[in-house]
């Protein structure tokens, strides 16, 4: 098991399998907030679903409507069950925020390295750290 430590967004204990990209995410036009598909056509997970997933990112880019589609996504019950990001901007704070999911940034080491799509990953925000069981 390998374990990150790092600094709360916001608070909570979830866990659940990785969705990992290195690319930044669009909110506006980058998802499709009704189903929880990423559409955006040159993204490297496009057409992959982050329901239900702990969303791993280097953040989010394009405007503040990264909330509004993010938020969507949690009333249509098909958002992100974590969310674990490099990069701090307003955009993905408050999309961490609409969600209400826990999300942690700031890490001692890169989660874009250590951690894969399919992991198990363990997010505790209110202790600040995760856990990650890798695959089999």
């Amino acid at each position: 098991m390998i374990k990150l430590t790092g600094r709360k967004v916001v608070g909570g204990v979830i866990e659940g399998e990785a969705l990992v990209t290195s690319q930044t995410i669009s909110g506006w036009g980058g998802v499709n907030p009704m189903k929880g598909i990423i559409t955006e056509t040159r993204h490297e997970l496009c057409g992959q679903s982050f329901k239900d997933k702990i969303l791993i990112c280097r953040g989010a880019k394009g405007s503040s409507g990264w909330s509004v589609a993010f938020h969507l996504a949690r009333l249509a019950g098909v958002a992100p069950k974590g969310l674990i990001f490099n990069e701090m901007t307003t955009k993905i704070a408050l999309g961490a925020v609409v969600m209400r999911i826990p999300a942690m940034t700031g890490f001692d080491q890169d989660p874009l390295v250590v951690i894969k799509t399919g992991d198990w990953v363990r997010l505790n925000a209110d202790e600040g750290y995760v856990e990650i069981i890798t695959k089999a």
